[in-house]
């Protein structure tokens, strides 16, 4: 058990400069991944930038947000992965960004983000919104503060695999780690490609049955992806 725990320690040290080298990170968000061993528990870093984080940095933390075996200052929103990470036991990692391309269509209200790039095929027809208006009034600082609001956030998610927040970010989850690194870069990716196209004119979106079967295809290629990334980033 303790080699898994290292392992995955080093992974999730590698998913965050991956995310900052690949532009849905910067000096802010965060990626967790659940504990190998103990599905009530999940690894996350101390509050620090991420392209700074180091296997000795990450953190356990249990679904409530309680810090297990440290005294580091956790991520204020620890409660995203929590609750997350509670509600999707199919779920094993969780990525939250203020990715750059993905925020406007979390504000726009005609422009709803879908997949319209096969690399982007996992995002469907529809990616929910999180108005948090709605749960904390007009005057949060759009935060996910506590375990009420995250829990308000997973049930946004559903049993999809992004939700924006509005005007803050998004979160993705993935069946792995890798996956939801992957998925957290090619939303990215698919926000910066729609938002060209919308520009240009109306657009083709992929039909259901198109991001059905391109998203099917990408998942055996997430290695690939990951093998590629990982060599621009070094402790």
């Amino acid at each position: 058990m303790t080699t898994d725990v290292t392992r995955v320690r080093e992974e999730l040290a590698l998913a965050n400069r991956i995310l900052v080298r690949q532009g849905v990170l910067d000096a802010f968000g965060h990626v967790s991944v659940r504990h190998p061993g103990r599905p009530d528990r999940f690894l996350l870093a101390r509050n620090m930038a991420p392209a700074s984080v180091t296997p000795d940095d990450v953190l356990e933390l249990d679904l409530d947000g309680t810090v297990h075996g440290s005294e580091a200052r956790p991520y204020l929103e620890r409660f995203i992965h929590g609750e997350v990470l509670r509600m999707r036991r199919d779920a094993m990692a969780v990525v939250h960004s203020h990715s750059p391309a993905v925020i406007p269509f979390s504000v726009a209200r005609t422009a709803p983000l879908r997949a319209v790039s096969h690399m982007g095929s996992f995002l469907g027809e529809h990616t929910p919104v999180f108005e948090i208006r709605e749960f904390a009034g007009d005057a949060s600082d759009l935060l996910i503060r506590d375990n009420a609001l995250g829990a308000a956030l997973a049930r946004s998610l559903g049993g999809g695999p992004a939700v924006l927040m509005r005007g803050h970010g998004v979160t993705v989850v993935g069946a792995t780690l890798r996956e939801a690194v992957f998925r957290a870069v090619y939303t990215e990716f698919n926000a910066r490609i729609q938002a060209a196209a919308l520009a240009l004119g109306p657009v083709a979106f992929l039909t259901a049955g198109e991001a059905v079967a391109s998203a099917a295809t990408n998942a055996s290629q997430i290695d690939r992806a990951w093998n590629v990334w990982k060599e621009d980033v070094r402790f």
